[in-house]
C-alpha cells in the first residue's frame, strides 16, 4: 500500500475554509479522500489546466468544489480553492494567476503523464 498524499492548503484556501467555518468539518471529511486517493478530482482544461476539481455534495448546503494540484513526485496535495459550485470556475481562473510557478510544475508534471 502506497504512503498517503499530505495535503496542504495556500493561504487563500486557508481563508476559504474559514469562511466555510459553519461546514468546514464536513468539508474537511471531503477534502480527506485526496489523502488516499489524489486522482480522484477531474482534470481541468483550458487556462486551469494542470490542475483537477473535487466535486462534493453537502446535505443541507449543496455543491461543493476543491481545485488543487497533485504532484506525484512529492506526494503532495495543493488545494488552492474551496467554496460552492457557483462562479467556482471563474474563481478558480483568478486565483490561478497567483499561482503561476505551481501552475507551471503541475504541467510539466502532467507532461510527464503523473497527472
Amino acid at each position: 500500500m502506497s504512503e498517503p498524499a499530505g495535503i496542504e492548503l495556500t493561504p487563500h484556501a486557508d481563508k476559504d475554509m474559514k469562511g466555510l467555518w459553519k461546514v468546514s468539518g464536513k468539508v474537511t471529511e471531503h477534502l480527506k479522500v485526496l489523502k488516499t486517493n489524489p486522482l480522484k478530482g477531474h482534470p481541468l482544461s483550458g487556462s486551469l489546466q494542470g490542475a483537477r476539481a473535487l466535486d462534493f455534495t453537502m446535505k443541507g448546503s449543496g455543491q461543493f468544489r476543491a481545485a488543487y494540484f497533485y504532484f506525484p513526485d512529492e506526494n503532495v496535495v495543493i488545494i488552492f480553492l474551496v467554496g460552492p459550485h457557483e462562479n467556482f470556475y471563474q474563481m478558480a481562473e483568478k486565483r490561478i494567476k497567483l499561482l503561476k510557478d505551481l501552475l507551471q510544475k503541475a504541467r510539466e508534471a502532467n507532461k510527464t503523464g503523473f497527472i
